[in-house]
């Protein structure tokens, strides 16, 4: 029986450890270099130090993100299906900010309303087959706590 009590705690120990290390190491996320510091989406919800969330009434947001179809007109401007790309930006480093998307606000986490009209705090331009609308703004909402203005990003 003591077995049996030993077998069902440890179980689902290991499963936590096989499911947080494939996820881990699994395919890299979305990851801006802002200065010293890099910005990656995390799914580790825990592992985060800032969360984000969206809604789709402009009452509720604290910040707010236009999506433009002007590169020279954004903040932020997210082309990553070009030749080439700077693998060397985000590398996990004691300075990387990890991020992640709630589906419900958390305390103190930014609530971001992201439409194609103003008035907005940032404008991005997104031309990505990786990375989603939704991502380059949580990238670059949670990249603004140390930086209100963003001098310069790379992917």
């Amino acid at each position: 029986m003591l077995r049996f009590k030993i077998l069902a705690s440890v179980i689902p120990l290991l499963a936590a450890a096989v499911f947080a290390r494939a996820e881990i190491g699994s395919v890299s996320h979305p990851c801006i270099g802002v200065g010293e510091t890099s910005v990656e989406l995390t799914s580790l919800f825990w592992t985060a130090g800032v969360h984000v969330a969206f809604t789709d009434d402009p009452a509720r947001a604290t910040v707010r993100v236009q999506v433009t179809d002007d590169s020279d007109a954004a903040d932020f401007a997210l082309v990553d299906d070009g030749l080439g790309s700077e693998p060397e930006t985000c590398q996990a480093n004691p300075a990387t900010r990890l991020v992640s998307i709630a589906a419900q606000p958390v305390d103190g986490g930014e609530v971001i309303y992201l439409s194609s009209e103003g008035p907005a705090d940032y404008r991005i331009y997104v031309r990505s087959k990786s990375v989603s609308l939704r991502e380059a703004a949580a990238l670059i909402v949670g990249a603004r706590g140390s930086h209100r203005q963003l001098q310069a990003a790379s992917l």
